[in-house]
């Protein structure tokens, strides 16, 4: 079935080129026609890279072929199912579990509920670990999405008065990345070290009397009507229809402590790190076909990191 339909999507591309070729070169058969040839070569190139795609990933064996997920519905949640027939090539089955806020992936995953989740960074991880007293550990890093400043009631950053009120997440790791990108565009000075853990107590500078009004951070798209402006997690922009390189008014720089923090985590139980469901499932979201998707479908606001 898998094969059929690698040549059924092989034969529609074919004939779609030779359509477009016809397009711009006259009417005559030999602008258009694809031999037999080609076309098995093209087969055999995309079977090929199939294959590739699913060999390093380990055949399901056993009862309990089925590896169930929770994730944010975007991108998370869009990108396993990429890896979904990569995975079904070798036996296993994706099961992905959507949540819409941060706490419940991990309650979930340490509860056994789930064999694995993809939402968070390793900071809030190790926060989250912390404070609940789980030994949850991450085993690979799939993504990287710039955190965004977009715009509420004020429209630019040149724009903001005296006074305004700016949102940015209330948990303390997503918190810190906000300030240290506020501080980037130099609405705000933090306190030489504050880094990772800044809190707004490590403001040194608020030239503009800024209010920093702190709120979940599922919740700060829908809070823009009431802000001048908000910090938001990738994710979350793109969930609520915001384009981080489109409508967001600064982004966290490659370079950015951000960048190279921040990094999207699959995480499961300690004792999962070497299961052979943690090696499928790394395995297939590490492959060259995740990795276009996400290059070809979110414009730079998802950033592959494998």
């Amino acid at each position: 079935m898998r094969k059929h339909t690698i040549l059924g999507a092989v034969l529609a591309a074919v004939l779609a080129a030779g359509t477009l070729a016809g397009c711009g070169s006259g009417n005559t058969a030999s602008s258009t026609a694809v031999s037999a040839a080609d076309t098995a070569s093209v087969v055999t190139t995309a079977e090929s890279a199939a294959s590739s795609a699913s060999s390093t990933i380990p055949e399901a064996t056993g009862a309990d072929t089925t590896i169930v997920v929770g994730a944010s519905p975007s991108p998370h949640a869009e990108i396993l199912e990429q890896a979904k027939p990569l995975l079904e090539a070798k036996g296993w089955t994706l099961d992905v579990k959507e949540y819409s806020d941060y706490i419940q992936p991990n309650a979930a995953l340490a509860s056994g509920d789930l064999d694995a989740n993809y939402f968070q960074h390793q900071p809030y991880l190790d926060e989250y670990n912390s404070e609940n007293g789980t030994d949850l550990v991450g085993v690979a890093t799939i993504h990287y999405e710039p955190f965004g400043i977009f715009p509420g009631k004020t429209k630019t950053l040149d724009d903001l008065k005296d006074g305004a009120t700016v949102g940015v997440p209330n948990d303390a790791t997503n918190e810190a990345r906000a300030l240290n990108l506020l501080a980037a565009n130099g609405l705000i000075k933090l306190k030489d070290g504050a880094d990772i853990n800044a809190t707004v107590k490590d403001i040194e500078d608020n030239p503009k009397n800024l209010k920093i009004q702190e709120i979940e951070a599922a919740q700060l798209p829908r809070s823009l009507q009431d802000l001048d402006i908000a910090v938001i997690n990738g994710n979350y922009a793109i969930d609520a229809g915001l384009s981080p390189t489109k409508d967001a008014l600064a982004l966290e720089d490659a370079e950015s402590l951000g960048a190279k923090t921040y990094g999207n985590i699959i995480a499961v139980r300690k004792d999962d790190e070497n299961t052979e469901k943690t090696k499928a499932l790394v395995a297939a979201l590490e492959s060259d076909t995740v990795r276009d998707y996400i290059n070809k479908t979110y414009d730079g606001a998802v950033v592959p990191l494998f």
